[in-house]
């Protein structure tokens, strides 16, 4: 008997799609039994795959056939995540009709998926740009503004100059729009909020019910959840008849004997006094080339405008501090005023460098002794309080 010598792949790989097709192997069912639902990414319809498509849909693909050779009732479908700029970008730059552009992607980009032969259910095909998808997205936004658990107010987020649009967080990399390319700058505008944290707890207990769940993962969705504990300051003002207090939110008032500066949002209600300065319009004007991701915050040079007004610290009255405006301050958070305490935040401490600030260490790892002092980097770990006056050798957990 003669064996070929070469897998003949696009006769027989055709031949078993064909049959795939006809019996609907990949169908899902109403059936009882076990059931598994696996859903990869939604692919943007840009006009055609590429390896790190063939990759996402291959891992989904192995683990589909896995658990129907299981026994199970497996619903493995597709969608395309057709809603967005770019079909907007290239109808512009084209003269093409967006809707055409799009469903041409769609169909070209489904013919070589489908030549990859993968256990998709297509008669769960959706597009998100249609009306049978988007008109369910209006109605539970409806359902949700009638219940109270949507509003809107004027918000910093990330204006994208070319592309003329909002990104998210995550499409920021490196400060920069993921698709344009272009440095990303901090604009207010009016937004539409989902108030989800009034689902905070729930959402934080069900964390703890993911057993088999990388705790990396966990962390990462407690940090998104961003519920935060802590207390509220208010700080004494010297230096103007019209400002007598700053209140300030923090997670550490345990450091409060290594406040060296205070810093404040360039949007702080107490910016009114500063609207006929220039060199301060000219500093809010700089800021906003910061954008409002955390990547971009941290990685951002931090500047400040120096005011005429001191800080008192509530815990030693004798000791004032300076108040700055900051590009490392937001409104959003807190109240849009923080207390800096530069050898345990290293916000704060790139900041006291940059100004020559006092940096004063409050917490010390447990194995080093009380002369310990932050020098090079901010210690943000566990340990013990030295130079905290009655806080004194009290430990600082996580």
């Amino acid at each position: 008997m003669s064996v070929p010598s070469r897998y003949n792949f696009s006769e027989i790989e055709k031949k078993w799609q064909k049959k795939w097709a006809k019996d609907k192997i990949f169908q899902s069912n109403k059936k009882k039994g076990k059931k598994f639902y696996c859903l990869e990414m939604f692919p943007y319809p840009s006009g055609k795959i590429h390896m790190g498509h063939v990759r996402n849909y291959t891992i989904g693909d192995v683990l589909s056939r896995h658990k129907k050779m299981c026994g199970y009732n497996v619903l493995h479908p597709m969608g395309w995540d057709s809603f967005g700029l770019p079909a907007e970008n290239a109808a512009k730059q084209n003269n093409l009709d967006p809707k055409e552009w799009t469903e041409n992607n769609i169909q070209h980009m489904k013919s070589q998926l489908n030549l990859l032969g993968l256990s998709i259910d297509w008669d769960k095909e959706i597009s998100t740009c249609s009306v049978d998808y988007y008109k369910h997205q209006q109605k539970i936004f409806l359902d949700l503004y009638d219940k109270g658990l949507v509003y809107r107010k004027e918000s910093y987020v990330n204006w994208d100059p070319i592309d003329e649009t909002v990104l998210a967080n995550e499409q920021v990399i490196d400060g920069k729009g993921w698709r344009s390319g272009a440095t990303v700058e901090r604009k207010k505008l009016n937004q539409w909020f989902f108030k989800i944290s009034h689902f905070s707890e729930d959402l934080l207990e069900g964390l703890k019910k993911l057993d088999n769940w990388p705790e990396k993962v966990k962390l990462m969705q407690k940090n998104w959840i961003g519920k935060s504990v802590g207390c509220e300051i208010d700080f004494n003002i010297i230096g103007s008849q019209n400002i007598k207090k700053i209140k300030c939110y923090t997670t550490r008032p345990d450091t409060l004997f290594g406040f060296t500066f205070l810093a404040i949002s360039v949007d702080h209600p107490i910016s009114k006094f500063y609207e006929n300065n220039d060199e301060f319009q000219k500093f809010k004007k700089e800021c906003s080339k910061t954008g409002t991701t955390e990547e971009s915050i941290a990685n951002a040079t931090k500047i400040g405008f120096k005011t005429e007004l001191s800080a008192e610290n509530p815990l030693n009255p004798e000791e004032k501090v300076p108040v700055y405006f900051a590009n490392f301050v937001l409104m959003d958070y807190g109240f849009g005023a923080v207390f800096g305490c530069p050898a345990h935040d290293q916000r704060d401490f790139d900041f006291a460098k940059k100004y020559n600030l006092k940096i004063k260490t409050v917490v010390r790892p447990e194995n080093k002794i009380d002369s310990y002092a932050v020098e090079h980097e901010a210690y943000t770990g566990t340990g013990v309080l030295i130079n905290s006056q009655f806080l004194n050798n009290l430990k600082v957990p996580n």
